[in-house]
């Protein structure tokens, strides 16, 4: 089945097969699928790594056929082993830049978020996009303090990539966190704990379509403003399509900048080196700075530890200033973001 693209997803729905006994997982989550659900993860906590792994692979046929991206959880190794779509990851995982080295340029990467700052620099390092939560008391993360729905409200205003709400999102409660600002929705055991999970999912569609149709504040899933950016798309050529619109907004929202297009054709009248692309963090992207120690100050990642390679080669920090960039440039950026 063809696929649409992921970045238009609406709900998520993730694995839990103790909300669900006697029921086998991979019926569950097709019938969430037929319900409406246009990504899921496949995320396992208890079982072995190769209960996981046959769970991939029956998840990995399941999705294949109804054309739905696949995540895996934390095991990058089997997202790797399955042909998986993408890889999720919380805060206390490996490193982004990392994950992205090993999957590639063109997998899905998400990463759990319980604040703004951890969103922000989620989306700095290169995500495709984050998790907003838990919004409230979840039993997939016992211990774990609620964020409420002010959180979704800092993410609806702020966050420039693809973000979902997730946790303890029930038909009950949906409408609030639709109303703070989300357009995505991960529900667990609302969906799998269900006597009728496609039932269910069609409800949480009726009700996210409802709140787009009513206005509720726009995030329409582009990486940053998206006007902006698909015009600069359109004057700065050599990408085109979705995907420039894309890469071109993530470099807009890294150097804090609004309209790159109109900031792009100021620089060059003036005669200043204008807007070249280099691949940072496994993700091509447009940027004027031209030394390292310039692109990380444009990123907003003055004086965090972090180690920077620059083609192949680690620069130390001391040199950051002398370390030259220039078109085709390939820059890994790992810096540590605490939290769990």
């Amino acid at each position: 089945m063809e696929r649409k693209n992921w970045r238009d997803f609406k709900l998520y729905a993730i694995t839990a097969a103790n909300y669900h006994p006697g029921r086998s997982m991979l019926d569950v989550m097709e019938q969430a699928i037929l319900g409406g659900a246009d990504i899921v993860q496949l995320r396992s906590k208890d079982a072995s790594k190769e209960e996981i792994l046959e769970d991939a692979r029956a998840l990995r046929e399941l999705t294949n056929q109804y054309g739905v991206p696949l995540i895996i959880n934390d095991h990058i190794d089997i997202a790797i082993a399955v042909g998986a779509d993408g890889a999720h990851f919380g805060q206390d995982d490996l490193p982004l830049a990392e994950a992205r080295r090993m999957l590639g340029p063109d997998a899905i990467i998400g990463i759990s978020t319980h604040s703004l700052e951890q969103a922000l620099a989620a989306e700095r390092g290169g995500a495709d996009y984050i998790g907003v939560g838990p919004v409230y008391p979840t039993g997939t993360k016992p211990g774990r303090t609620a964020v409420t729905t002010a959180y979704v409200r800092e993410a609806a205003e702020h966050v420039r990539i693809p973000w979902v709400a997730i946790g303890g999102i029930a038909l009950g409660n949906v409408d609030e966190v639709l109303a703070a600002g989300a357009t995505r929705i991960c529900a667990v055991s609302a969906i799998v704990g269900s006597a009728s999970p496609a039932d269910t999912c069609r409800s949480f569609r009726a009700r996210i379509d409802a709140a787009a149709a009513a206005g509720a504040p726009r995030d329409d899933g582009r990486l940053y403003q998206a006007a902006a950016v698909e015009e600069a798309a359109e004057t700065q050529g050599g990408i085109g399509g979705e995907a420039a619109a894309g890469e071109l907004g993530s470099a807009a929202s890294a150097g804090g900048r609004g309209a790159a297009g109109d900031e792009a054709a100021a620089i060059d009248q003036a005669g200043e080196p204008g807007p070249f692309e280099l691949t940072l963090n496994g993700r091509r992207e447009l940027t004027t700075a031209q030394s390292v120690e310039e692109l990380v100050a444009s990123l907003g990642l003055e004086g965090r530890s972090m180690v920077v390679e620059l083609n192949g080669e680690i620069i130390a920090r001391e040199s950051w200033a002398a370390a030259r960039l220039a078109d085709g440039a390939v820059v890994e950026l790992v810096h540590f973001v605490g939290g769990g």
